[in-house]
């Protein structure tokens, strides 16, 4: 039987993938390894609330090497420009420097995770962001495919996004801590600008559109 190594990006997100896993009988073993969450006192939040979890699941899970140096220096060089508006001459180009950030956060830490499995004789990785309708899916399943293939191992990767509401209910029903952005310095900044946008459209008696600001934000 095949065991996997679960990357755990929050609690809330791993709700239904656990769930999911643990049905079918999967062997599962967590990792938490987010060194792109910022600052430090958000991770440890984080991860406080994801092991309180999974001792209430009774599982196995442990935490990666937290090294926001290290991930700023894999990531940070597709730092951006903002603000995030439509019409804003820079737009395009923060669009695509983000999906570089994210597909590069992605790459940093599956190549932890699959080398974390291989040191531990897991079979096979698979990943928790997938559930996320706010990330980009076909690069994180890329990037978890490389990573593993590196390391001898499997992908076991599945697209959990048809589930996200329900594992918005899940965590609200548990009482999780919700964060309101993915975990990066980055896409806090996007998610202020998107609140402080449309609390600006309110005011001025108007919706903006999901549209009208950067796609991608959060987890």
């Amino acid at each position: 039987m095949t065991h996997t190594l679960l990357h755990i990006c929050c609690a809330p997100c791993s709700t239904v993938p656990l769930a999911a896993l643990l049905a079918e009988g999967t062997p599962v073993f967590a990792l938490f390894e987010n060194s792109n969450i910022h600052p430090a006192e958000e991770h440890e939040r984080r991860w406080a609330t994801f092991a309180s979890f999974a001792e209430n699941l009774g599982i196995g899970y442990a935490q990666g090497a937290y090294d926001p140096d290290a991930w700023d220096a894999a990531v940070g060089t597709h730092a951006g420009v903002y603000p995030l508006r439509e019409g804003d001459p820079a737009l395009a180009e923060m669009r695509a420097l983000r999906l570089k950030r994210c597909r590069a956060c992605y790459a940093f830490r599956f190549e932890r995770l699959a080398a974390y499995a291989a040191a531990h004789g897991f079979d096979a990785v698979a990943t928790t962001l997938s559930i996320s309708p706010y990330q980009f899916t076909a690069l994180m399943a890329a990037e978890l495919a490389a990573a593993a293939a590196r390391h001898g191992i499997a992908s076991a990767f599945n697209d959990y996004r048809a589930s996200y509401p329900e594992s918005v209910r899940r965590s609200r029903s548990l009482g999780m801590y919700r964060q309101n952005h993915c975990g990066c310095r980055y896409s806090a900044e996007e998610a202020a600008l998107e609140r402080a946008a449309r609390k600006a459209s309110r005011k001025a008696g108007r919706e903006t559109p999901r549209e009208a600001v950067q796609e991608g934000r959060g987890a």
